[in-house]
């Protein structure tokens, strides 16, 4: 018998508190910028029963009335009676927001806006492999499809009775060389309604979640999936009810499911300014060209800065064994295609354009593998594979 190793990711619905909290900062940074693209914004949302808390730094020219911002996304997840435990439209909201330090403004703004520099110091990741078509991870990706068909499930049918709240967890079998190999447990907690059994719960999550994801992942389902739906046996209290939510609290669901390292730093609520943000998703566009381009199946690539300067302090690109080049030169090629200073990343993935990108839909079902967003784009394949 072949021996496998397990590896496990999670993802959550739209409806869960921290991803709920992740929306409402989202919703606000989008607000700001289409006013003022120069708006210096770092916003984060708590959650807890009854009351939304915004508070942060935030230098604008722009005039949102964040309060209304703030209950129109709560009730557009489906937080909209009290029944539910939280309703967007009564519920209180707190704004306790001041001015970006003058000091980290002294060190990111610049005459000459190609001189900005980094607004702190940080590391970011990016990862990609061949493991599926969007060149992410198979136990997130197929987590996050398990996620959004949970909320469309409930949005389609409101007869099945499942509310906002939900999780989901994806083990999968890798071989000894880490490639994916079938699918081993799925795990789906989903709120419901109080007059909902645990077998209806069960059999409406199988029937309208499970299998209609399934079917793009036949290859994988080989013998029994273990199943555990709603182990604790009732979910009715979820959301803001039951448990806090707080912006940056699912910075692993909304990256890559744990198969690669995390520099710490959270994305919802940050203006691309912010490298946290710009630097994650130019590591990821870098890392799904270098393996759209053939010159590894697997890739991590590491940017790091210094808060005030332009030009990354490092670079650095691990291929697992699997690279066609030595990682220094990949990352030779990567230093002559892409130019790594903030402003310039910024530009490339337009990550100040409205049009190109709405920051609340980053805030749902992960920041990566979803190709409408600039950073998936796979347009450096060329410059790459040329000769450095």
């Amino acid at each position: 018998m072949p021996e496998y190793n397990l590896f496990t990711s999670e993802s959550v619905t739209e409806g869960h508190p921290d991803k709920l909290a992740d929306q409402i900062s989202d919703a606000v940074l989008d607000e700001l910028l289409k006013q003022d693209k120069n708006s210096r914004v770092a916003l984060e949302t708590f959650l807890t029963r009854g009351l939304c808390v915004v508070g942060g730094e935030l230098t604008t020219h722009a005039y949102v009335e964040i309060a209304d911002v703030v209950r129109r996304t709560i009730v557009a997840v489906g937080y909209d009676r009290t029944d539910h435990g939280f309703d967007g439209h009564t519920c209180g909201v707190m704004l306790a927001i001041q001015q970006q330090s003058p000091d980290i403004a002294m060190g990111v703004d610049r005459a000459n806006p190609y001189d900005q520099g980094a607004g702190d110091q940080g590391l970011m990741f990016g990862y990609a492999t061949t493991e599926t078509e969007q060149l992410m991870p198979l136990p997130i990706t197929l987590a996050h499809d398990l996620t959004r068909q949970l909320t469309e499930a409930r949005r389609r049918h409101p007869e099945l009775g499942f509310r906002p709240d939900g999780k989901s967890q994806v083990t999968i079998a890798y071989d000894e060389n880490n490639k994916p190999q079938y699918i081993d447990t799925i795990v789906i907690s989903a709120q419901h309604e109080p007059n909902q059994t645990q077998a209806s719960v069960r059999a409406n999550v199988l029937e309208y979640v499970i299998k209609p994801v399934l079917k793009k992942y036949d290859q994988y389902v080989q013998g029994d999936i273990k199943y555990f739906i709603n182990p604790t046996g009732k979910f009715v209290i979820g959301g803001p009810q039951a448990d806090t939510g707080v912006t940056g609290r699912k910075i692993i669901v909304d990256t890559y499911g744990g198969a690669s390292r995390h520099g710490g730093g959270a994305f919802s609520g940050k203006d691309p300014s912010k490298v946290d943000r710009s630097a994650a998703y130019t590591a990821r566009y870098i890392a799904k060209n270098i393996v759209a381009a053939g010159l590894a199946e697997r890739v991590e690539l590491q940017i790091a800065y210094a808060i005030g300067v332009a030009e990354p302090v490092s670079l650095l690109v691990e291929t697992f064994g699997t690279g066609k080049l030595p990682g220094r030169e990949i990352a030779a090629r990567v230093r002559k295609a892409v130019d790594l200073r903030p402003r310039a990343m910024i530009e490339r993935l337009c990550l100040l354009s409205p049009e190109s990108v709405q920051y609340i839909k980053t805030a749902k079902n992960g920041h990566f593998g979803h190709p409408e967003f600039p950073w998936e784009q796979t347009d450096l394949v060329e410059a790459l594979q040329q000769s450095a």
